[in-house]
C-alpha cells in the first residue's frame, strides 16, 4: 500500500492565543475530511511546537515524504523565502515538497460569502452591498496584484461594487474603501476579512469597518478553507506518490 505524505500545516504564529486556536481548529477540520492522511501542525514564530521541530520529529520516527503546506492567502515574503529557508534547514532523510499557498481560489470566494451571509446579508442583499475586500496588507507587489485581481472577479457575481483594502503596508486602508462604496452609492457596505486567523492585523480591518453595516469574522476552519488545503496537499502529493508507484 502507497504510504501517502504527512501533510505539514505550517502557519505564521501569533501571540495572540486566538490565532493557533484558529489553526488548530482548521487543522481538525482537515483531519476530519481525509482520516487517512497525517497531519501536523508547525508554527514559524511565537506558538510551538516550531517547525524545525516538528520535521526533526518525523526525521526521527523514520518518516520519508512530506508536503509542506504554508498556510497563507498569497504568495508573499513568507512563501518565498522565510519557508524556503526552513525547509531547507530540514533533515536530510526527508524529502519535502512545499505546495503552493491556498490562494486565489474559488473555494475561498465561497468562504468569503459564507462568512458575509454568517454576518447577516443574504443572497438577495447581493446587487445593492458594496463589499471591502480587507486584507493583511504586504510589501511584495504580486500579493497586492492577487488581492486587486480576486476584488475585481468577485465583482462580477453580483455584489453592487468590491473594493480591496490593506491593514498594513499598502492603501487603500479598510475605512477609505467603506467610503468610497458609500460614495458610489451603495445601499450597504459589507466587509469581508480576507484573512485565516485572528490577530493584530484582522482587528485593525474590524477598527476600519466601523462604518460599515456589516463585518464579516475571519475565513477561519470554515468548510471551503479545509477543502483548498487538501486541494494544494494533492497537487502536490502527486510526484511523491508517482515515485513510491
Amino acid at each position: 500500500m502507497r504510504q501517502q505524505p504527512v501533510l505539514l500545516v505550517i502557519a505564521h504564529g501569533s501571540r495572540d492565543p486566538r490565532h493557533a486556536a484558529t489553526v488548530h481548529a482548521l487543522v481538525r477540520r482537515v483531519r476530519a475530511q481525509r482520516p487517512g492522511v497525517r497531519v501536523e501542525t508547525g508554527f514559524l514564530d511565537f506558538n510551538i511546537p516550531s517547525v524545525n521541530g516538528v520535521l526533526e520529529s518525523l526525521a526521527a520516527e523514520g518518516v520519508r515524504d512530506v508536503v509542506a503546506l504554508p498556510l497563507l492567502l498569497t504568495r508573499a515574503f513568507h512563501a518565498k523565502s522565510d519557508i524556503p529557508a526552513v525547509l531547507h534547514a530540514a533533515p536530510q532523510q526527508l524529502r519535502i515538497r512545499q505546495a503552493e499557498v491556498l490562494g486565489p481560489s474559488p473555494l475561498l470566494l465561497s468562504a468569503l460569502e459564507r462568512r458575509l451571509y454568517e454576518a447577516g446579508l443574504t443572497p438577495a442583499d447581493k446587487s445593492s452591498t458594496g463589499v471591502v475586500l480587507a486584507s493583511a496588507g504586504s510589501t511584495d507587489p504580486e500579493a497586492i496584484a492577487v488581492i486587486a485581481e480576486i476584488a475585481r472577479e468577485w465583482r462580477h457575481t453580483g455584489w453592487c461594487a468590491v473594493r480591496p483594502a490593506f491593514a498594513s503596508a499598502s492603501g487603500p486602508r479598510t475605512e477609505e474603501a467603506v467610503r468610497e462604496l458609500r460614495a458610489l452609492g451603495c445601499a450597504r457596505v459589507a466587509v469581508a476579512r480576507y484573512v485565516l486567523a485572528p490577530g493584530f492585523l484582522p482587528d485593525r480591518i474590524a477598527r476600519g469597518a466601523a462604518e460599515a453595516d456589516v463585518l464579516a469574522d475571519v475565513l477561519g476552519p470554515a468548510p471551503e478553507v479545509a477543502r483548498v488545503l487538501l486541494d494544494r496537499y494533492d497537487e502536490a502529493s502527486l510526484p511523491a506518490l508517482a515515485a513510491v508507484g
